[in-house]
């Protein structure tokens, strides 16, 4: 692809994008070089990690569409796979997993086809992971494992991590907290170096359901608002609703159960100002908390309450800096 698209007499041994004498880059002058371009204030979420498959957060799926016919036409595979996941990753945070998962089942079949070793990681770790929210954790296992093989052999450290991931989701799910815990801290320490706020947000919040499923009111309060902290800094309205949702599981835990539906109120408005309400796949956290809010106080003061949070969203709730 590179031979096709540049000019005649590239040197192609050289790196794609090299530092200021040509050779490879360093990742720790990549990362101060941003943070002295991007400020301390409007652009603190934009770290390096951010750049790794950010269209795929929640891309736009008709820009997708366009890109796959582009590619299509033009007959080019390395371009289709990676609109392939992009489009997956949109169904599944839309809860299309049937369409996620043959997608990816699509990109996994052109990525062995140009022998992208990376790619395989990475298609079978997101087929895991729409097995994981369909609710076959046995396939998820063994996707994820196999993606994670996949990636070690490659020394492939973002996808060893997408993998490892998948698989502490899973094993928080079918209750294994000591494994899930054992691998989300692990990774922690890994997106902390990287200061990566939003992977840092996401694992933190999977600690605070741990804690908060052990019955440890206190730490899952703490993990969900330092979570919170940094779902803020990473400027990810998902990630700020799920760190809601984490804190209403321990407010209902410490017998709060009015503040913890106003939480799940607030969380439900900025999914949904974010054009993504919470898919069925990933319910089964806020389907907890909220039948163990209403088996407290009854329905109707859960509704009141919920609807005040989410009518006055992150005003209403007012959840102080860890």
């Amino acid at each position: 692809m590179l031979r096709r698209r540049f000019v005649p007499g590239t040197q192609l041994d050289r790196p794609v994008f090299p530092d200021s004498i040509g050779g490879l880059r360093d990742p720790s002058n990549v990362r101060r070089d941003i943070r002295r371009a991007r400020g301390a204030d409007a652009l603190a979420w934009l770290t390096s990690h951010a750049f790794r498959k950010t269209t795929a957060t929640v891309p736009d799926a008709a820009g997708h569409d366009l890109g796959m016919a582009l590619f299509t036409e033009v007959g080019d595979r390395w371009g289709q796979l990676h609109v392939t996941f992009g489009l997956g990753a949109h169904a599944e945070v839309v809860g299309d997993y049937d369409r996620a998962a043959e997608l990816h089942r699509n990109g996994l079949r052109i990525a062995e086809e140009l022998g992208l070793s990376t790619e395989v990681s990475d298609n079978l770790a997101a087929l895991g992971r729409i097995a994981l929210l369909t609710g076959d954790h046995v396939q998820a296992d063994e996707l994820h494992e196999s993606a994670r093989a996949q990636a070690v052999a490659q020394g492939y450290t973002i996808g060893e991590e997408f993998a490892e991931l998948g698989l502490a989701l899973s094993a928080r799910r079918q209750r294994r907290f000591d494994e899930a815990e054992a691998l989300l801290r692990k990774w922690l320490v890994h997106d902390r170096r990287l200061e990566s706020d939003l992977a840092v947000a996401l694992i933190i919040a999977e600690l605070g359901f741990v804690a908060e499923l052990r019955g440890d009111a206190d730490a899952a309060c703490a993990l969900h608002r330092e979570g919170l902290a940094a779902a803020r800094k990473a400027g990810d309205p998902r990630a700020v609703a799920l760190a809601f949702e984490g804190l209403a599981g321990a407010e209902a835990l410490c017998g709060d159960h009015e503040r913890a539906a106003r939480l799940l109120g607030a969380a439900a408005a900025l999914r949904e100002r974010a054009g993504a309400p919470l898919p069925s796949g990933e319910r089964g956290d806020v389907d907890r908390i909220t039948g163990a809010i209403r088996a407290a106080v009854g329905a109707e003061e859960l509704t009141a309450a919920f609807e005040r949070g989410r009518v006055h969203g992150e005003s209403e709730v007012d959840v102080p800096a860890p």
